[in-house]
């Protein structure tokens, strides 16, 4: 368990042509940030804190090839000398073939989605301020850095895929996610109680305390890296080390999410 003064930062990354969303939580589930900024000044925000447990919603690296390794593919039934796969970090390979929908991260920097390369250009440079990648069961360090999947992190916790996160529905089901597990928000059932007929028929949803989807990305992120700092027997890492593990706020998965 890490010292209580220790801020949990859960950051998505943007494609560069807006800002990024990052939120921060202490070690009480409270909301001590949660804003839109430049990726300078989230840095800045970072390095101002003493201790820290920065979560990403991004792949740290590219792709490095272990799914085409004869062993890896054994491990995990697969022809050694096949090609399926291979597009796949091990850790992706963990998460798709429970039906936990993600992309894949190409082995070509250049070839990878915007938000994709911001993801790696952060882990980067928060490794050069000192941040160091978790691995579980290995003693805790002031400054930690991991990698957080967000729509699995609701995948797990829900026991199902969700909703679209772009959906009023898919809002809802992932505040009322995060607000069940503890974290300092308003009940998103009560945004649906002021919700009437007038409000219907105008086209005027009273939604001010329902989060955008890219913060309620964020706080899932930093949820996972308070899971980490709090409760680490509740969370799981899937991957190769030397390739890149995500953690998942679960101590379990299932072989397969509908």
């Amino acid at each position: 368990m890490f010292f209580t003064d220790v801020v949990y930062v859960g950051v998505d990354p943007s494609a560069g042509e807006r800002p990024v969303r990052y939120a921060a939580l202490d070690h009480e589930l409270k909301l001590v940030a949660l804003d839109e900024v430049d990726l300078e000044k989230l840095l800045s925000f970072i390095g101002s804190l003493d201790q820290a447990l920065v979560a990403v919603d991004a792949p740290q690296a590219p792709n490095k090839g272990f799914m085409s390794r004869p062993a890896i593919r054994e491990r995990y039934n697969l022809r050694p000398g096949g090609d399926t796969w291979q597009a796949w970090r091990v850790c992706e390979y963990e998460l798709r073939s429970r039906n936990i929908r993600l992309y894949n991260t190409p082995e070509d920097p250049q070839e990878a989605r915007g938000w994709v390369q911001s993801g790696f250009e952060l882990f980067s440079r928060l490794e050069k301020m000192g941040f160091r990648k978790y691995v579980q069961g290995e003693e805790p360090h002031q400054r930690l850095l991991i990698e957080a999947r967000s729509h699995a992190g609701y995948t797990l916790l829900l026991e199902r895929r969700p909703f679209s996160k772009d959906t009023l529905e898919g809002r809802l089901q992932r505040q009322l996610t995060l607000y069940l597990e503890g974290i300092d928000l308003d009940n998103p059932m009560h945004a649906l109680e002021e919700i009437t007929r007038h409000h219907l028929l105008t086209g005027h949803l009273p939604l001010e305390r329902l989060h955008e989807p890219e913060a309620l990305d964020a706080m899932m992120a930093a949820y996972t890296g308070y899971l980490v700092g709090r409760h680490p027997e509740r969370i799981t890492q899937v991957g190769e080390r030397s390739e890149g593990l995500i953690t998942l706020p679960a101590s379990k998965l299932k072989d397969l999410y509908h």
